[in-house]
Formats: C-alpha cells, sequence, structure tokens
C-alpha cells in the first residue's frame, strides 16, 4: 500500500483512533471503582468537617477507610426526606451510601422548579458526647461553575460548623470558600431564622448589621461566588425548613415519624384485644 496516499492516512489515522479509544474505556473501567471510592470519602469527609468532628486536613491525611469508618461510628441517622420534611427513605450507614454532587445537581433544579414531588434531599445527624447534631446539603452556581456543601446545625437551628467546595472558582477570590478557614468560622454560632418570605440565613456584602444573627461577611473581591453561595444557601435551607422546623430536643421528624408508627401500632394492638 502507497504509505502516502490518502487511503493509508485515512486507515492509519481511524486505527490509531480506535486503539486509543479502548485504550482509555479500558482505563476508565478500571479506575472507576477507585475514583468512586475517592469521591465517597471526599463527600464524607466534607460532612465530617461541617460538623466539626476533624479537620478537614485530618480527614485527608486519613485515607478512605479509616474516612468510612469514622462516619460509620458518628453518623447516627441518614436518610432523604421530601418536600414536606417528611421521610423519604434511609440511607444504608454501614456501607456509606451518601448523596453524590450529581444527585445534588439534579435536586436543586427541582427545588428552583416547584418540582416538589420529585424532590428528595439528604440529612444525616451525627452524635458525639451525647449531643445530635443535623448536617444539611446545598448546591448552586458560583462564577465558574457548581459550588456546593454542607451546613451542620444544632438542635436549636444555630450552626456548628459548614463546608464548602467549588468547581473552578478562582484561587485566592471566589475559592476562599473552601479555602479559608476564617470565612467558615463566621458561621459558627449564626443561626437559622425562619420569618415568612425573608431569607433564613444570607451572605452579605459590606457587611452584616448589628445583632443579625442569620448572616455573614461576604468574601471582599469575590461578589459573584458569594452571590452564587448566598442564592444556594438560601435555596436550600428554604427546602429544609419543614424539616429544621420540626426537629425536638434529642429528636427530629425521623423519630417523630417512628413515634407515630408505634402509636398507630400499640392503637391496632388495643382495638384487635378489644376486638
Amino acid at each position: 500500500m502507497n504509505t502516502n496516499g490518502n487511503i493509508y492516512t485515512v486507515i492509519y489515522t481511524t486505527l490509531v483512533v480506535v486503539l486509543v479509544a479502548a485504550i482509555l474505556a479500558t482505563v476508565s473501567q478500571v479506575l472507576a471503582p477507585k475514583q468512586d471510592a475517592n469521591v465517597k470519602a471526599e463527600t464524607i469527609s466534607q460532612m465530617l468537617a461541617a460538623a466539626k468532628f476533624y479537620e478537614k486536613s485530618e480527614l485527608d491525611a486519613m485515607g478512605n477507610d479509616k474516612v468510612l469508618d469514622a462516619y460509620r461510628k458518628a453518623a447516627k441517622e441518614a436518610f432523604l426526606i421530601k418536600a414536606d420534611g417528611t421521610l423519604d427513605r434511609n440511607l444504608d450507614i454501614e456501607n456509606c451510601e451518601i448523596v453524590s454532587t450529581s444527585a445534588l445537581k439534579a435536586q436543586n433544579k427541582l427545588i428552583r422548579n416547584g418540582v416538589e414531588n420529585e424532590v428528595s434531599i439528604p440529612v444525616v445527624i451525627f452524635e458525639q458526647d451525647g449531643s445530635k447534631v443535623t448536617v444539611i446539603a446545598c448546591y448552586g452556581a458560583g462564577l465558574w461553575g457548581p459550588v456546593w456543601g454542607y451546613v451542620a446545625v444544632n438542635e436549636d437551628k444555630t450552626i456548628k460548623g459548614v463546608y464548602f467546595d467549588h468547581e473552578s472558582e478562582t484561587p485566592g477570590l471566589g475559592a476562599k470558600i473552601k479555602d479559608d478557614p476564617q470565612f467558615r468560622a463566621e458561621f459558627e454560632g449564626k443561626s437559622i431564622v425562619y420569618n415568612g418570605d425573608a431569607p433564613a440565613f444570607s451572605i452579605v456584602k459590606g457587611g452584616v448589621p448589628e445583632g443579625v444573627a442569620n448572616a455573614v461577611d461576604a468574601i471582599t473581591g469575590a461578589t459573584m461566588t458569594c452571590n452564587g453561595l448566598n442564592a444556594a444557601l438560601q435555596t436550600w435551607i428554604a427546602a429544609y425548613e419543614p424539616y429544621l422546623n420540626a426537629i425536638q430536643a434529642r429528636g427530629g421528624i425521623l423519630r417523630e415519624l417512628v413515634q407515630s408508627a408505634d402509636s398507630l401500632s400499640t392503637a391496632a394492638d388495643s382495638l384487635s384485644t378489644a376486638n
């Protein structure tokens, strides 16, 4: 065959493309389990860091297996809730079942579009030294890509801690939502306040007014990223309102559902005995 001809060039190029595609597909399949394990461990690390059980740097140094073990020990309840705050289904703690960022993205679209019958958002309840903290998620759009994170809420709806992440925000500016511990620390001790149509929590530019307990200062020079994170927090915290309003001391909506089920069971037994 004429190696200088067009037919040879087309055949050669086709073979190279097919070979490279096959190699990439094989590598992707081989690495997929490892990639999935890394994503799961990273998501769990972010939740544990938000709950202030560990520093994120500690979790990064632990390795995937130890992070998963830490989650199994700390997580007491993990489940999905519907738009009305009631239980959708439980998440498997032993197998460290988590909700991925891609799933959060899909839920964000449902929440923003008001498709309440399909909303199913995650809640994880951690316990340490007899004290419970509820971790909720958020997802939205930053300046250059998605932003997401986790907010750890005490039983009185004060914030214990937060952890945020992003896909491609500007280093030294928008990326500070993840990299700057001082920004995350501003959330600690703040309150989630549901009051009609007013935002339950806000990130504000120019300083938080005196006496406002449900807001933090925006990052200087990162207006667009903070605006995106603010919108994400407001959208998702509003979505969690029915659940968070139902949380009671040392319990929550899941416990109430169990108690309701127990009451129905007891009533049914009593009726059977009477009959």
